[in-house]
């Protein structure tokens, strides 16, 4: 409202508002998020005596689920939680890769079915090559389904300015919709049922250690992803082009490049991802070959900061947690939806003190408050 003598505006400071946190120290950051674990454990535990089940014999039986096999194969659980780990841990490096100059790529389940997709293509048309070759094939063959598909929205971007967010989780159901008509159609495995036949088994990854050759792909992603991004001058672009694309301009940095470039590398590793999915665990191309990684990535890739390293301990985390739900869900009887709620209740407090840790709430002081309203009156 305007004020008739001076002429000026009196601007009403608002209740709450959301400011910047100063950069806090490793101690307070390492702090928040062991309370953040302890409240999420807290709430959890609420909702399982509310469910009428002990909180502490689901806890425990979390952990046993991720890690205690049976009697006769004592790894058995600990070889199904990396099973979940390897997809998650890929896809959520590959999301950080855009991520990082802040293109939201929200198509990591497009880009690893289309990854799924190619490498399929060989096994079912080409299993006749020698093995070694067939799997360098359909390794190379996922890298660039996932790669293509990543370049389509990002080419939109570049050219049109399309909005990426929504262009690349469209094209997720169009990928998905692929799958569905190749079920029943060129790629049929048996008449009367829409589906793909199983893979030749040269065409399955060989297993170490009672888990598929994926977890080493993945360890070697870490590696060549940290470097990449931390230590070579493509990597500081990245992050460049991330903080203000007109800085990189002014730097002599050819943005579109930089974009495209790293989009092709973000959408090749997804497709990494869904080539092993398809060749290491279900040996066939299904709709359900993502697993949902591709969106859980998302959450991953920015609980980790975007740090590789740091992406694979908050994978594992996610993946003890997924696998040890669903034998607590089995053992305590509980309904299928109560593991989700569970897993829901412990995600939100991270993410809220990840919220916490860089930003905070200020509220208006009263005394400014009583001012205005005097002001008004």
């Amino acid at each position: 409202m305007a004020d008739k003598t001076t002429g000026s505006f009196n601007h009403k400071e608002p209740l709450i508002r959301i400011a910047k946190r100063p950069a806090r120290t490793k101690l307070q950051l390492v702090l928040l998020r062991v309370f953040a674990l302890v409240f999420a454990l807290i709430a959890g535990g609420i909702f399982i005596a509310i469910m009428g089940k002990n909180p502490f014999e689901a806890y425990k039986t979390i952990i046993e689920g991720a890690f205690v096999g049976s009697k006769r194969n004592p790894f058995s659980a600990i070889e199904a939680t990396v099973i979940r780990f390897v997809p998650l841990l890929i896809v959520s490096i590959g999301l950080s890769f855009a991520f990082r100059m802040k293109f939201w790529n929200i198509g990591g389940e497009g880009q690893i079915i289309m990854g799924a997709i190619f490498a399929s293509y060989f096994a079912l048309k080409h299993y006749q090559m020698p093995r070694p070759l067939l799997l360098l094939v359909m390794f190379i063959a996922g890298a660039l389904g996932g790669a293509l598909w990543a370049l389509i929205p990002t080419l939109f971007k570049v050219k049109f300015g399309t909005n990426e967010t929504l262009f690349t989780l469209m094209m997720n159901y169009v990928a998905l919709y692929i799958i569905v008509y190749l079920q029943s159609g060129p790629w049929q495995g048996t008449k009367g049922f829409a589906s793909v036949g199983l893979f030749d088994q040269k065409a399955y990854l060989p297993k170490v250690g009672g888990v598929h050759i994926g977890w080493i792909v993945a360890l070697i992603l870490i590696v060549v992803s940290y470097i990449y991004l931390k230590h070579t001058k493509s990597g500081y672009e990245i992050s460049v082009v991330g903080e203000s694309q007109a800085t990189a301009k002014y730097a002599g940095m050819n943005v579109t490049k930089i974009i495209i470039r790293t989009m092709v590398i973000s959408g090749a590793i997804c497709g990494i991802a869904g080539m092993i999915q398809a060749t290491g665990n279900d040996h066939t191309l299904s709709t359900g070959v993502t697993g949902g990684v591709g969106f859980t990535g998302v959450t991953v890739a920015w609980l980790a900061q975007l740090n590789p390293i740091i992406i694979s301990i908050v994978s594992a985390a996610f993946s003890i947690l997924k696998k040890g739900s669903g034998v607590m869900q089995s053992k305590l009887n509980l309904d299928a939806s109560a593991a989700d709620v569970l897993q829901g209740i412990i995600l939100f407090f991270f993410l809220g003190c990840e919220f916490f840790i860089r930003y905070s709430f200020i509220f208006r002081k009263k005394s400014h408050a009583k001012k205005g309203a005097a002001e008004n009156k």
